[in-house]
């Protein structure tokens, strides 16, 4: 079945409701007790550029996210959740799709459309009776955009709220995303000293200022969803809403976002649920935020549509248990294709990658290995006429190619600026940075070869044109002007 028949199906059995809100019997989950009583709410609140493990719970001294904190000991907070793409668009049509990015043609590609034939959760949940809007920053394309009409804040988009109707919320924040007024971090009284820099950047008074300011905005989102859960509370919906906490990437760094690193995949993610989802869990399981529109829909009482290629978070949610809680959840696939136009003039593509993530191993596979991973060099024969242009400019990446000669800097500036080879392997228990490819180790060859089986036959499986054929399609959709 396509995506819109698949679609077409969904609606023709909502329509066959006699009121608001009345789903036929087929779209209830058997699991599920909502359809019998009150739906819940529905709130995501995504971050853009949110890196794990860049909150505070312990894990960095100079942030403070008392609202993330809270969410975490009012419900579940998910040690490996990633993001399917380390890029804005991919990675957020993923959200609402429910699928990996690869199957969603233009949208696979930053500023790329997300076409009306893939169905999104927020029009499903519509379909069957939920007031839905959004604010801030949604997924490119649709012109009515596919997390319904965009209001001016929370409260009106409460305010608007037939009585009665539960209720599916997108908040787009565009914090932390660039650019920074700089020094914002430390004017705050943040300390640089504090810093914790991530292995793949030199540590420099620059770099340590930049990530304050980093941390500056990750704060100021932490402040927008304390204000909106205030707001709930003081409805008597808090308990009933389940509120996510995510980002949409990593951190806008050299070797961070835009890469399969963990800096550039791994996001936070925190799930409550009040009354539903026992709180004060950390659960080890890896998850994919896709997996967030087929636990939306079964929350709602509806079924995951068959094209849905992520699985329900629901069963884990509503476990008691920590740790480990489902052991089919052991690894998770992430890739790219285009972020920014960074190649050579002439060259609209991008870097094309898909990597698999176990608890030991992180293994990349680079279908272009004679691409620029950064983008080229020299701003004069760039598609864009931006030297690296797929590193976000900032202070951090200026001070890179200032010192790329500073025996300090050029090792670290050679991992993220440079090229690489067609297949990389990081052993997470001796470099949980992923600084040492170990690829060309004969004693890694055959876990090497086990992990590229596995995500050779999931990609597959999945229908990815870069293991089937036609992926060259993706280099023709180019980025709007």
């Amino acid at each position: 079945m396509t995506c819109e028949a698949s679609r077409r199906e969904f609606l023709k059995s909502l329509a066959a409701g006699t009121a608001l809100g009345l789903l036929p019997k087929w779209a209830f989950s058997a699991s599920t007790t909502q359809a019998a009583g009150r739906r819940p709410n529905i709130l995501l609140a995504l971050a853009d550029d949110w890196n794990w493990p860049h909150i505070a719970n312990g894990a960095i001294k100079v942030i403070q996210t008392p609202t993330y904190d809270r969410i975490c000991r009012e419900g579940v907070r998910f040690e490996n959740a990633f993001v399917t793409s380390p890029s804005c668009t991919p990675s957020r049509a993923s959200i609402l799709t429910g699928q990996w990015h690869w199957r969603l043609e233009e949208a696979a590609n930053l500023s790329g459309v997300l076409r009306n034939t893939f169905p999104v959760y927020p029009a499903l949940l519509k379909e069957a009776g939920y007031h839905v809007g959004m604010m801030g920053k949604g997924p490119d394309g649709r012109v009515n955009g596919p997390c319904g009409p965009r209001y001016q804040n929370f409260a009106a988009f409460l305010q608007a709220r037939p009585e009665g109707a539960p209720f599916c919320f997108w908040f787009g924040s565009h914090d932390p995303h660039r650019p920074y007024s700089k020094g914002s971090g430390v004017k705050s009284g943040m300390r640089p000293e504090d810093v914790q820099v991530p292995a793949c950047l030199p540590d420099s008074v620059e770099i340590r200022s930049d990530l304050c300011d980093y941390y500056f905005e990750i704060q100021r989102f932490d402040r927008d969803l304390k204000d909106m859960l205030q707001l709930l509370e003081g409805a008597g919906e808090l308990d009933n809403t389940i509120v996510v906490a995510t980002g949409d990437n990593g951190l806008p760094f050299p070797r961070c976002k835009s890469n399969l690193y963990d800096t550039g995949t791994r996001v936070p993610l925190a799930v409550r649920w009040g009354g539903k989802v026992r709180g004060a869990r950390t659960v080890r399981d890896f998850v994919s935020l896709a997996d967030l529109a087929p636990t939306f829909l079964e929350a709602a009482g509806l079924k995951p549509l068959p094209d849905m290629t992520a699985q329900s978070l629901m069963a884990v949610l509503l476990a008691d248990a920590s740790g480990q809680v489902d052991a089919r959840r052991e690894h998770i696939l992430t890739g790219k294709e285009r972020h920014c136009h960074a190649q050579e003039k002439g060259n609209p593509g991008g870097y094309p990658c898909r990597a698999i993530r176990t608890t030991e191993f992180l293994y990349i596979r680079n279908f272009k290995p004679d691409r620029w991973p950064a983008g080229v060099a020299d701003a004069a024969n760039s598609y864009a006429g931006k030297a690296y242009h797929d590193i976000d400019a900032s202070p951090s990446k200026a001070y890179m190619i200032a010192h790329r000669d500073d025996p300090k800097v050029k090792p670290l500036f050679d991992l993220g600026f440079g090229k690489r080879p067609a297949e990389e392997l990081y052993d997470l228990k001796k470099d949980p940075d992923q600084l040492v490819n170990v690829a060309d180790k004969p004693e890694h060859a055959r876990t090497m070869k086990n992990l590229a089986d596995r995500m050779t036959a999931e990609l597959a499986a999945t229908k990815d044109p870069r293991i089937l054929g036609g992926a060259d399609k993706f280099d023709t959709w180019l980025r709007p002007a």
